[in-house]
């Protein structure tokens, strides 16, 4: 990038910075542009420049460093977790509140459920991933038996897989009847091209109980807020009475609500806050449904016993 003038010098320091940080922790590039441009105050430059730096740092980067983000495996164990719990909890309260119920029951009630169904929770995920993946293992030993036994029709079908997609006859053939040299590897493309999974890794196990582990643990904490205001708010404001508690309880898993939905974006291509409103409006909307149910049984068992 040549320097012409002063645009032309911002847009220049604004390439080598993106490529230095990139190098270092392979930050994106357009991230790092629209940061630079709103704190640094350094020319937006075109979109040439960022074709540009993301060349620099592929170039600069060590083979196979790459950065993606790994944490997505884990992400619905985390998030279905986490709103399983805090709605969980969060229904409890909202349908104690309805019923009129005590504050002393609601906290017996929230806890002990709250932990319970972690734990149910946390097993039924270990499980199922371990099962879904011996499922998917077993489904590979079949198709490798068909690769030494009938490799010809395997070959075919991929060969018409490939054609399908958009591939050239010749083309699909010269592709498929070079990946099949390669017998373990080929197994895994007809897995994921044939039947649409993803072949596990050797340590399932280990991944299926992280699983469970990350779902015990997401359920037993983000459960645990909506809580945490009928322990803290009588210790410290006693004279506050049950609608000050329901109140709080509202406020804060409204809040952790919104939080959830903004940490949900990073891992997807929808803006935070419209993730966050999105898993705002749905729980608020359980919590409604919970709240209802319980001022509803609360009213009719209030009527029979009156009457």
């Amino acid at each position: 990038v040549s320097v012409q003038d002063k645009d032309m010098e911002g847009e220049y320091r604004l390439l080598e910075l993106c490529a230095s940080i990139n190098t270092i922790c392979g930050t994106k590039c357009c991230s790092m542009r629209l940061v630079l441009f709103l704190f640094m105050k350094i020319p937006y430059p075109p979109k040439s420049s960022v074709n540009v730096c993301s060349r620099v740092f592929h170039e600069n980067r060590k083979i196979n460093e790459e950065q993606h983000q790994n944490e997505g495996g884990l992400l619905k164990p985390l998030i279905f977790g986490g709103l399983d719990g805090i709605l969980t909890a969060f229904a409890i309260v909202a349908g104690s509140a309805g019923g009129a119920l005590d504050p002393s029951v609601v906290l017996i009630l929230g806890f002990s459920n709250i932990f319970a169904d972690a734990l149910s929770m946390g097993v039924g995920e270990f499980l199922s991933s371990k099962a879904e993946n011996e499922w998917i293992l077993r489904e590979r030993e079949r198709e490798s038996w068909e690769m030494d036994n009938y490799p010809e029709g395997e070959i075919k079908e991929m060969i018409d897989i490939y054609e399908e997609k958009g591939m050239s006859r010749d083309d699909a053939t010269i592709v498929i009847e070079t990946m099949a040299k390669y017998k373990d590897f080929f197994v895994d493309v007809m897995m994921a091209e044939e039947l649409e999974l993803s072949v596990p890794e050797e340590d399932h196990i280990k991944e299926s109980m992280m699983e469970g582990v990350i779902m015990f643990c997401s359920f037993a904490t983000f459960g645990a807020f909506p809580l945490i205001g009928y322990v803290i708010i009588p210790a410290t404001m006693p004279e506050l009475g049950s609608d000050a508690l329901f109140s709080c309880a509202c406020i804060v898993t409204g809040v952790v609500l919104f939080l959830m939905g903004c940490v949900k974006s990073i891992f997807g291509a929808v803006k935070w806050y419209w993730c966050g409103l999105e898993t705002l409006l749905l729980g608020g909307a359980c919590a409604v449904v919970a709240f209802t149910i319980g001022q509803y049984i609360d009213n009719l068992v209030a009527s029979q016993t009156s009457g």
